[in-house]
């Protein structure tokens, strides 16, 4: 099985079937072993009937006791040979299911991990987690088809040469059956891609929307819109329900005909030897053996419709798979390679007007804080755009140079779990002097301190232990101690109260913004934020209105003064949410629920 340090290989993403090809091939000896004991086993199962007629004819018909000692002792061997092979059968065709499992992980978080930053841009975290839950255990489960199916196939065969001795009838009977099958079962198989597709995109959505619920509860509750919430989630709930039956009712079609079909087989293949044997076509051992080789084709008749039933599902899941696979984190391969330009360089976004100059802490207002997060997704190449560095455009530079000195701080950047001292760190191993130095200048001084061990205290998956605020400034922490060459930063403070944003502001300023080889630029509508910065640019719709000093701009902007008035008059998150949202902010809401 895959170790879990093993490089999983290069994933075949040109279709579902190549991949669940590509799973198989990534173990082929181990899948080899499973048909040939998974073969093996059904064959002996298959021939246990031809002994006992041998038994009967031979041995008890006659009334030759050594004989039939003889055939009973060959029945028990066989017999106890077969049960040693389904043991081993089992426990290869597991660890052949476990590893397409823990394959399909590891490639899965490979690509979560290789797209970075551009993973919530580019899908949902609904569809990873549908991924992750059910569809590799999907997968897993589909590679069943290795080795039961394959004996399945073998033992059939047997069977049916084995009947073509005793009658050509009964062969030919065999021999048809499975295509009858196959003309039942198929459109039932391709009804069941269709919806179970359909079921897994709603569960995708519902999923993301259950992240959505319990990350935002605090502040819906506060703006009074949980209940609004709660009724739209109710509603998505019950469509998926609905959905779900109707998986249900094509799957349990599909295993009812899976035992169904081969009971009636059966049925019709002893009633057909019983008169062959009336007509004396056939012995009375021989009238045994066929029952007993039509009693064991159940149980293949049965694995082919179960691995049928199985590869069609993991075609579905496999389908998401590779859909996920196929996602590529920054397309690079239009671009250039060019070298970026040499310290300091300004960076220009043509699409707004904003043009950032080296070694300054600017600012960006906008009237929508989706604006000036645009800005400075453009300016930090994550989304395509004209934006230039030095008058090269950003997207004809060498990707990983871009990475290297431009750093994104998102002030909704995950966190993982590990130490405080690991979680600040990142890629680096700084030392205590500079660990120091980015903790006061992010204010999170009381945080160490606050903490049982300090820097070395535990910290949980996005910081859960951790107040709002807190988590705000461990971000910035990582961020300053990240130390990249131009750092833009969303929203860093919105989660502080006045008197910490102000120590954040000014010790921001003389951290970085007295340093001539720094460039930093925050978006922000906070005015403590807004008058330490060199230069504001103030957005509306997207599109720079004005540019200068905060000062400058409040006497000047009725626009800009009302924004940062709103602004300063709005209450601190780590206070918590009022519920004064008004009639209006419940119209707001219940216009995005619908």
């Amino acid at each position: 099985m895959i170790d879990a340090y093993e490089d999983p290989g290069t994933p075949d993403s040109r279709g579902p079937a190549r991949y669940l090809v590509w799973l198989v091939r990534q173990q082929w000896r181990r899948c080899a072993v499973g048909a040939l004991l998974a073969s093996t086993w059904t064959t002996l199962m298959a021939l246990s009937p031809y002994l006992m007629s041998r038994a009967v004819d031979d041995g008890l018909e006659p009334g030759d006791q050594a004989v039939l000692a003889g055939w009973a002792g060959a029945i028990l061997a066989a017999g106890t040979f077969s049960a040693w092979l389904s043991i081993m059968r089992h426990r290869t065709m597991t660890r052949i299911r476990m590893d397409a499992n823990f394959r399909t992980v590891k490639v899965v978080v490979g690509q979560a991990v290789r797209l970075g930053a551009a993973l919530p841009r580019q899908v949902g975290a609904g569809e990873v987690v549908t991924i992750g839950v059910g569809d590799v255990q999907t997968i897993g489960q589909s590679l069943t088809f290795v080795g039961p199916g394959i004996g399945a196939m073998v033992s059939y065969s047997v069977v049916a040469g084995l009947l073509l001795s005793v009658s050509p009838t009964l062969a030919a009977v065999i021999l048809l059956g499975v295509p009858v099958v196959a003309v039942l079962i198929g459109p039932l198989l391709g009804r069941l891609q269709g919806v179970e597709s359909s079921y897994r995109d709603r569960q995708g959505v519902l999923t993301a929307r259950i992240g959505d619920l319990s990350g935002g509860l605090r502040v819906l509750n506060g703006l009074g819109g949980k209940g609004l919430f709660a009724d739209a989630f109710r509603r998505d709930s019950r469509r998926l329900q609905e959905q779900g039956y109707r998986v249900g009712a094509v799957s349990s079609w599909i295993q009812a005909l899976g035992v169904g079909l081969p009971t009636l087989f059966l049925a019709v293949v002893t009633w057909l030897a019983a008169r062959l044997a009336a007509q004396g076509s056939i012995t009375v051992g021989e009238l045994v053996s066929v029952y007993g080789y039509v009693a064991v084709l159940i149980m293949p008749v049965a694995f082919l419709i179960e691995c049928g039933f199985q590869i069609s599902r993991a075609l579905v899941a496999a389908r998401r798979v590779v859909r996920f696979l196929v996602l590529d984190p920054d397309d690079d391969s239009g671009g250039r390679g060019l070298d970026a330009p040499a310290p300091p360089s300004a960076l220009h976004d043509p699409d707004s007007g904003v043009t950032v100059v080296p070694g300054r802490l600017t600012a960006l207002a906008g009237a929508r804080p989706a604006d000036a997060a645009d800005v400075v997704d453009r300016l930090g190449r994550f989304v395509p755009s004209a934006a230039t560095w030095g008058g090269v455009r950003l997207d004809d530079v060498a990707l990983a140079q871009v990475r290297a000195r431009i750093l994104v701080a998102d002030n909704e950047a995950d966190l993982f779990a590990g130490t405080l001292r690991e979680l600040v760190s990142g890629r680096g191993e700084p030392g205590e002097e500079a660990i120091a130095r980015a903790v006061r200048a992010a204010v999170a001084d009381d945080i160490v301190l606050g903490l049982p061990e300090g820097l070395d205290s535990a910290i949980d998956a996005q910081g859960r232990n951790l107040s709002g605020g807190q988590r705000q400034r461990v971000r910035l922490v990582r961020a300053l101690l990240a130390d990249p060459e131009v750092l833009l930063a969303v929203e860093p403070t919105s989660a502080l109260d006045a008197h910490t944003e102000a120590a954040v502001a000014n010790r921001l300023r003389a951290e970085r913004g007295e340093r001539t080889d720094r460039t930093t630029v925050v978006a922000s509508t906070s005015p403590l934020m807004l008058d330490r910065a060199d230069t504001v640019y103030y957005l509306v719709d997207g599109k720079a209105a004005a540019v200068g000093s905060h000062q400058r701009l409040l006497a000047e902007e009725p626009g800009y003064r009302a924004l940062v008035a709103r602004d300063a008059d709005e209450p601190d998150e780590e206070e918590g949410p009022t519920d004064l949202a008004g009639e209006e902010g419940l119209a707001n809401i219940e216009e995005s629920v619908r």
